[in-house]
Formats: structure tokens, C-alpha cells, sequence
């Protein structure tokens, strides 16, 4: 296994284990550790404007000029979030994207949705390692206030996740769901 210091991000975004005692650890919370630094500075932005520069930083990406992010706005890392454009991200949202979160464009997010990529093993001899894996929304995506995406969803293009629901599985393109765990309620179109 690769042990150079990029290696601990490039499995992150693989997906898998990342167990507790990997020596490279070290690298993952000095991000975290730059990202609660930088989550201070963006939650005190005075304008949308300055909201973008700051998420830019802590994703490493400009996020586009057409995107809307509004405050508070929660991430543990977030240099594993792909934000597209025209894309709406409404108050109180968290991202834990160690295992990578990508949002197409023309995607609404509404306030209260929290996108989590990461659960621990049931082995309680192993609760401490990382199992991640990545989250993909795409394009025309709506997710309704309050949901839970978790660890590898995609929700597809032109879904609709309801208010309150946590999805523990892929979301077809042009279907409604919601309930938890989450189910196709209806088609769209």
C-alpha cells in the first residue's frame, strides 16, 4: 500500500477502511484541524460573495460565481467536496465528506441536510477505524430540509428527496422518495 503523504487521501476518496492506528491519521486532522480555522472565518461572512471565498478555501476549489451558500454552513474537511454551478445550499447544512462528496449542477439543497460519507465498523475492536464512502448528487437534484444522505448514496438526476428522510440507498433518476429509511414514493413526469 502506498505510504507517501498524498496516499491517505487518494484511499479516502477510494472508499473502504481507513483503520484507527494508520499511521498516516496524522495527515487527515491536520486538514480537519485547517478547516475549523477556516469554518470560523466563512461562519461570519457578511455576504454571499464572501461565503464563496471562504468555502473556496476549505474546498480548494473556486466555487462558481452562479452557486449560493448560505450560513452556518458545517464541514469537518472539506477539501473532498466538488460543489457545481448554479447550485443552492440552504442554512444549517453539515458536510462530512472524508469519503468524498460531489454536487452536480443546478442542484437545491435545503437547510438542515446533513451529506455523510463516513461510519465507523460494528466490530467494536475495530469502532475506531473509518469506513468511507462517497456521496454523488446529480444534476437537478432536489434534497428537502432536514434529510440525511449516507455513506455511497447517489441520488439521481432529477430526484427529489422529501423533507426529513434518510436515504440509505441509491435514488433513481426522476423518482420522489422519502420516509426512513427512504423510499420511491412516486415518478416524476
Amino acid at each position: 500500500m502506498n505510504q507517501d503523504t498524498t496516499g491517505i487521501f487518494k484511499r479516502m476518496l477510494a472508499g473502504g477502511i481507513i483503520p484507527g492506528n494508520d499511521p498516516q491519521l496524522p495527515e487527515i486532522w491536520k486538514v480537519v484541524a485547517a478547516t475549523i480555522q477556516l469554518s470560523a472565518a466563512l461562519n461570519a461572512s457578511a455576504s454571499i460573495e464572501e461565503i464563496r471565498e471562504r468555502l473556496s478555501e476549505i474546498t480548494g476549489r473556486q466555487i462558481d460565481n452562479s452557486t449560493t451558500v448560505f450560513i452556518p454552513f458545517y464541514t469537518n474537511f472539506g477539501r473532498h467536496t466538488r460543489i457545481g454551478k448554479n447550485v443552492f445550499i440552504n442554512h444549517a447544512c453539515s458536510f462530512l465528506d472524508l469519503g468524498g462528496i460531489t454536487i452536480e449542477d443546478d442542484v437545491l439543497i435545503g437547510p438542515r441536510v446533513n451529506l455523510v460519507t463516513e461510519n465507523h465498523p460494528l466490530d467494536p475492536s475495530q469502532r475506531k477505524s473509518l469506513d468511507l464512502s462517497a456521496i454523488l448528487i446529480q444534476r437537478n437534484a432536489w434534497i428537502g430540509a432536514g434529510a440525511s444522505i449516507l455513506p455511497g448514496v447517489t441520488i439521481g438526476e432529477n430526484a427529489v428527496v422529501a423533507a426529513g428522510a434518510v436515504v440509505t440507498k441509491d435514488v433513481p433518476a426522476n423518482t420522489v422518495v422519502g420516509g426512513v429509511p427512504a423510499k420511491v414514493l412516486r415518478m416524476i413526469g
